[in-house]
């Protein structure tokens, strides 16, 4: 993703991320919708709220996140859990797009 012109000032100019560290959060998250363990106690809404304030985040940021986090699945994984990660993707996507909306209009 940090190649891709549509995401990758998103990650490196305007949330200015350590990507270690970053990693480690996403893996955790991962981590615990795939295989329930408590390791992510985070809101992984807010991030995305503060990141919004600073640049809005678009359908089309979506899309191409979707499109790379569904790639990387295909091309390490396979079965059950595979699947499972790519549609709680998608609802997560989604949902973070009504809540990034209802935001701007309420």
């Amino acid at each position: 993703m940090l190649a891709d012109e549509t995401l990758s000032y998103i990650f490196t100019d305007v949330a200015k991320i350590d990507l270690q560290p970053h990693l480690m959060r996403v893996s955790d998250f991962w981590e615990g919708i795939l295989l329930n363990p408590p390791a992510y106690r985070r809101n992984a809404m807010q991030p995305h709220l503060e990141l919004n304030k600073k640049t809005p985040l678009l359908p089309k940021h979506f899309e191409r996140w979707l499109t790379h986090f569904e790639t990387s699945i295909d091309a390490f994984f396979a079965g059950e859990k595979a699947h499972h990660a790519k549609n709680r993707a998608r609802s997560i996507a989604m949902v973070m797009q009504v809540k990034l909306a209802q935001m701007k209009h309420g």
